[in-house]
């Protein structure tokens, strides 16, 4: 089996701008492939898991979203790294495009991408990890029994700031940022 670090897109590896709703808007934060390329150097796959709910209400078109994609795992190729996989849900319950107007099993922090992501890449999620900017990305990975690093990047700070006193479980690392998040776990690796 396989271990993994499953990654929140938005806020966690690129500016949280609301709704991205053009491939000019995606800005990635310059630190984001540097803590790629250490996590593939200590074996990890890194898949992303992200909500993309803009589909559902009608902001942007899942062409988009897969345009997006296609562009991030090209500049990771560029930098001689990779991203072992991708996974979106474009769903929400109140969304306006009736086919991706659902109540569904792969909403964050409902497990189904992330099930479908370990059953494709055979991962061993006791030795996995789950770095996201949001409680819900953390919520996620503790139903799934992944290690947590929430970033103060994106939402992460005014969430941790203000509602962890709320939270039935905290994160297992707090850190700056998602270069900072990779080191930590090459740094519990070296323990």
């Amino acid at each position: 089996m396989n271990k993994a670090v499953f990654l929140d897109r938005d806020g966690t590896i690129n500016e949280e701008m609301g709704y991205i709703n053009h491939i000019s808007r995606f800005k990635i934060f310059d630190y984001f492939f540097p803590a790629l390329k250490i996590l593939k150097d200590l074996g990890y796959k890194v898949i992303i898991i992200t909500n993309q709910s803009g589909i559902a209400r009608g902001y942007f078109s899942e062409s988009l979203v897969k345009e997006i994609h296609s562009s991030l795992k090209l500049e990771a190729q560029n930098k001689g790294t990779e991203i072992d996989g991708i996974y979106y849900c474009p769903h929400h319950k109140d969304g306006i495009i009736e086919k991706y107007s659902i109540e569904c099993t792969c909403r964050k922090p409902k497990p189904g991408l992330i099930l479908k992501a370990k059953q494709e890449h055979d991962i061993n999620f006791s030795e996995s990890f789950m770095i996201g900017d949001r409680y819900k990305d953390m919520e996620f990975a503790f139903k799934n029994g992944l290690k947590t690093i929430m970033v103060m990047t994106g939402y992460g700070i005014g969430e941790y700031t203000y509602q962890k006193n709320t939270w039935p479980q905290l994160p297992d690392y707090i850190c700056e940022n998602i270069l900072q998040a990779a080191e930590t776990i090459s740094n519990l690796k070296l323990r």
